[in-house]
């Protein structure tokens, strides 16, 4: 007994149970191989490159990184914040690009540039000059691109010669990289992109001189100095980005980025020229731009407007093989999928991400009629076909008539990854120490999906403390219809608690009605939504005791926390903020402005929407953790909310944790953080 691991530790030390899993996957062109990123073991950090043979079902480790690179890993500034953006949390190979045939695949470790062929593991070092950042082979196999110091470079594999295609003609200035916003909020990751011949490439510059600078200290190191970051706080200026083509000459592209100065998305395949995907800074604006890589020049290929906003849908824009253009668009109350002027799924069908546009058909993830669970169809003129056979989470990729699912479900441990040719690709992952007991209810006027989680061992008929455990706000879910998602929630509900999960307005998959829903009303909307959620369920569950709520999230459930107890002390009696936003000025531009307009425009929703006014109110036990390091809900949020509780004479916790960023803590640091916690609200709620 003695030596069992605690969950809350096997947790962390697994990285929520995601060591060991496979994950990034590439189907050969002729679907006689996949290819996809491991580690060895459940808690071991560094991936390697493995490939899976869809004949003998065989698994083969490509690329040992452990080989390559022994000493411990040595990442760049720039790198690091890539990291960050991504919420990357595991070492060694982290990323890996092909050229089109998928022979070759090219990485990068602690900087330094990796080329392996694909068909006999030999991998070959590239010298490079400075720290590599997101190597990419070009479509024909012959150059591999890669970005150091904030020059674009490109190499010939054959020559080895390393030329610098684009290099930065200010301080400010880089070109290939993604800027904050877009890798934090667009989704946009990359900064370049080949043609598909090879013999050009598309670079976006990106200026962070307007940008306001920010410092973010390490008061546990006094002897460090603070990072400067450049942060576009919501109504301040953001990076200019401007996009070239380099060939044999450059070509800037030229296009109105006074009236769509965010660049979302690129593309550029065999099927048509190279489209750019701008928006307007209210994101109520949306061109798609086809580009003329002679001149510069754009053609107007797509004009979208939306009353209030327009989503940024993975894998679209781009060209169907039949050089129609595929989009997907709020029509009626579904994110559809529009090819051409056609719309091609119908009302109640709701895109979440384009995989794959081929010959057969477009392969996407969507959601129908319930929202926790995501399927993949593929989707022609006639309509959609289910390809996905299992309730619950699924994804997938194909090529080569092989069709690869990565499904999640209620009834497992994490995600099981299925070829169509035959076999399972294998993982590692630990198996958790506990199973979730979920019940998935649909309750209230609004439909709301939640998920109820009691004690394992809970007695019927004894009452018990509720804690809410949500997210809450867009663009993520917390009610999905996998298991792995309510292992730490079924660990809190085994320390006595019925925990309870809410997704509320705003939350992806129900549609484009209901995402809209918050516009100007982040805390009425999702707040309300909590509430309703606890008394509907407690309506049908006498054992939920009223008296004794708790609630805790973090990001924007951080935020949704001290809202609850700051403004409905009636509902809730302790409440645990998590990295919270407590005032909207103090968060970027594109996500900000989206839901709550510009703050010049609209002081007052600003005002409405924000916590710091509210510290009078706080009558509740608040504590609020903030990680010291964090670039994204910087911790000046707490220091103010904290500031004008303390000014108030309202007592309040606050947890610092040094060194930490936005993404979860050290081994340690994550299971004593979730003990406390637990202790937090023991104390808090005792009736």
């Amino acid at each position: 007994m003695g030596n069992e691991i605690s969950f809350p530790r096997q947790h962390a030390r697994t990285q929520r149970f995601t060591l060991g899993a496979p994950r990034t996957f590439t189907v050969a062109p002729d679907g006689a191989r996949v290819y996809f990123l491991r580690t060895a073991t459940a808690t071991s950090r560094a991936n390697g490159l493995w490939a899976f043979d869809t004949a003998t079902r065989s698994e083969t480790l490509l690329v040992d990184p452990n080989t390559l690179l022994t000493d411990p890993e040595d990442l760049s500034p720039e790198e690091r914040a890539r990291r960050e953006r991504t919420r990357e949390q595991a070492a060694g190979i982290v990323g890996y690009a092909t050229d089109g045939a998928v022979r070759q695949a090219v990485f990068a470790l602690s900087g330094r540039l990796f080329v392996v062929g694909l068909a006999t593991g030999d991998v070959r070092e590239l010298p490079v000059p400075g720290a590599a950042i997101d190597p990419r082979l070009d479509p024909t196999g012959r150059k591999v691109g890669y970005v150091a110091d904030g020059a674009l470079h490109v190499v010939e594999l054959e020559s080895g010669a390393d030329r610098v295609v684009a290099a930065p003609d200010g301080p400010d200035v880089t070109w290939g990289l993604a800027e904050f916003i877009a890798a934090e909020e667009m989704g946009r990751f990359r900064g370049y992109w080949f043609s598909p011949d090879g013999d050009r490439v598309l670079a976006a510059r990106v200026d962070n001189a307007p940008v306001p600078r920010w410092h973010i200290a390490d008061p546990a190191n006094p002897d460090k100095p603070a990072a400067e970051i450049a942060y576009p706080a919501a109504g301040e200026a953001n990076a200019v980005v401007g996009v070239s083509v380099f060939g044999a000459d450059r070509v800037d592209v030229t296009w109105d980025r006074d009236a769509f100065p965010y660049l979302a998305a690129v593309s550029w395949s065999s099927h048509g020229k190279p489209l750019l995907q701008v928006q307007s800074r209210d994101q109520r604006h949306v061109r798609v731009l086809a580009v003329d890589v002679e001149t510069g020049a754009v053609d107007v290929v797509a004009d979208d407007t939306d009353p209030r906003w327009l989503e940024i849908v993975p894998g679209a824009p781009r060209w169907t093989p039949g050089g129609e253009l595929l989009r997907v668009l709020p029509i009626g109350d579904a994110n559809r999928l529009v090819v051409g002027d056609r719309p091609w799924t119908p009302d109640g069908f709701q895109v979440r991400s384009v995989l794959d546009v081929a010959e057969d058909g477009v392969l996407v993830t969507a959601s129908t009629d319930d929202p926790t669970q995501t399927h993949v169809f593929l989707v022609t003129a006639e309509g959609p076909t289910r390809l996905s056979t299992e309730d619950g989470v699924n994804s997938a990729a194909r090529a080569g008539g092989v069709l690869l699912l990565v499904s999640s479900a209620m009834d497992r441990f994490g995600p099981k990854v299925t070829v169509s040719t035959g076999g399972e690709i294998g993982t590692f992952a630990e198996t958790p120490v506990l199973t979730p007991e979920v019940r998935l209810l649909t309750v209230g006027e609004r439909e709301l999906r939640t998920a109820l989680l009691f004690p394992r061992d809970h007695v019927p008929g004894v009452k018990l403390p509720v804690l809410l455990d949500p997210y809450g706000g867009p663009h993520s879910q917390r009610v999905v219809s996998a298991r792995n998602a309510y292992l730490t929630s079924q660990w809190l509900a085994d320390q006595g608690f019925a925990v309870l999960v809410a997704d509320g307005r705003g939350t992806p998959g129900r549609g484009p009605v209901w995402e809209r829903e918050i516009a100007f009303d982040f805390a009425d909307a999702t707040l309300q939504d909590q509430v309703d959620a606890l008394h509907a369920v407690a309506a049908v569950e006498p054992d939920l005791d009223l008296t004794r709520v708790g609630i805790r999230g973090w990001s924007y459930g951080g935020y949704l926390a001290a809202l609850a107890v700051l403004r409905r002390p009636d509902v809730f009696h302790a409440g645990i903020a998590g990295a919270p936003v407590t005032d909207w000025r103090l968060y970027d531009t594109h996500y900000t402005e989206r839901y709550l307009g510009h703050p010049a425009e609209k002081p007052e929703v600003y005002d409405a929407n924000s916590l710091i006014a509210d510290a009078p109110k706080l009558e509740r036990p608040l504590m609020i953790v903030h990680g010291l390091a964090d670039d994204n809900v910087v911790a000046a949020h707490t220091l103010r909310l904290s500031s004008a509780l303390l000014a108030a004479g309202r007592p309040h916790t606050v947890l610092p944790l040094s060194g930490v960023t936005h993404m979860t803590p050290q081994e340690q640091v994550a299971e004593n953080l979730l003990l406390l916690q637990v202790d937090f609200l023991h104390r808090s709620l005792t009736a």
